[in-house]
């Protein structure tokens, strides 16, 4: 099964078969059917949570919040109402972010977390261009055409990758309303001074070549969590899970297995 393959399936509530929770949070302009792969290789031994943020992917039409704290709110909101009580959490760029916030909010329920191309200041002083940038050219561009062009600095290979044009059209579902709030929530967070209280099993996935988030705020989430293990994906980019799946399953799946 491929990306493209489930591109059109509804998820917003989809969860596999029995085993250990692992909740994974897409990031800005994703969906939860970027994980398709992913999913689909865990979930004979992992119960996957793969849920739509309010206002993108399968989840377009519901009112995106308008900060960080309002998306890891819902995030537990809708992990309650599943009756999903204890959990790992991955977090993806801005899912990342959330992921950050709801380990902060109910650390008692989340038993590991995996921060993955993102890190504590939502501004990303060193992205490939200003979120001020950005929200200019959505105005001007659109939802469409703004995917396809960050898009392509997710992939170390640009438009080449074989997931771009799937990695465009979850992106493209984006309502634009939620696609400018998204950019101004992650303008506004601050979770640096948070660090120290997620004291929870944690690990970094980093690709070397990500252009959104640079080495200085994965050296920092890096020396500031109690608990963190490091992993950097050589060759890779910001969708590191898409463009080295297996690597990236492997390194995730010895987190999720380990008693550290």
């Amino acid at each position: 099964m491929t990306l493209a393959e489930v591109g059109g399936a509804d998820r917003t509530r989809r969860a596999t078969a029995a085993g250990p929770t692992v909740v994974l949070l897409h990031g800005y302009l994703g969906g939860s059917a970027q994980w398709s792969e992913l999913e689909e290789a865990l979930s004979a031994r992992f119960r996957m949570v793969t849920p739509d943020l309010p206002g993108f992917g399968r989840a377009r039409e519901a009112a995106a919040p308008a900060s960080i704290e309002r998306f890891a709110e819902h995030v537990i909101a809708d992990l309650t109402a599943r009756g999903i009580d204890s959990f790992a959490l991955v977090g993806h760029s801005m899912g990342g972010m959330i992921a950050q916030e709801v380990a902060r909010a109910i650390p008692d329920r989340v038993e590991r977390l995996v921060l993955y191309g993102t890190g504590a200041l939502g501004c990303m002083p060193d992205r490939f261009e200003p979120i001020e940038a950005s929200l200019d050219r959505l105005g001007r561009e659109g939802v469409a055409r703004t995917a396809r062009r960050i898009v392509a600095t997710w992939l170390a290979h640009g438009e080449a990758d074989p997931a771009f044009e799937t990695l465009c059209a979850i992106g493209a579902q984006a309502d634009a309303e939620a696609a400018r709030l998204g950019l101004n929530a992650m303008a506004l967070w601050d979770g640096r001074a948070a660090l120290s209280e997620l004291t929870m099993p944690s690990l970094i996935i980093w690709g070397e070549r990500d252009r959104s988030y640079r080495w200085a705020q994965i050296e920092q989430l890096w020396r500031a969590l109690p608990g963190a293990s490091l992993a950097v994906i050589p060759g890779a980019s910001h969708a590191a899970h898409v463009e080295k799946p297996l690597l990236f399953r492997l390194i995730l799946e010895d987190f999720l297995n380990g008693d550290g």
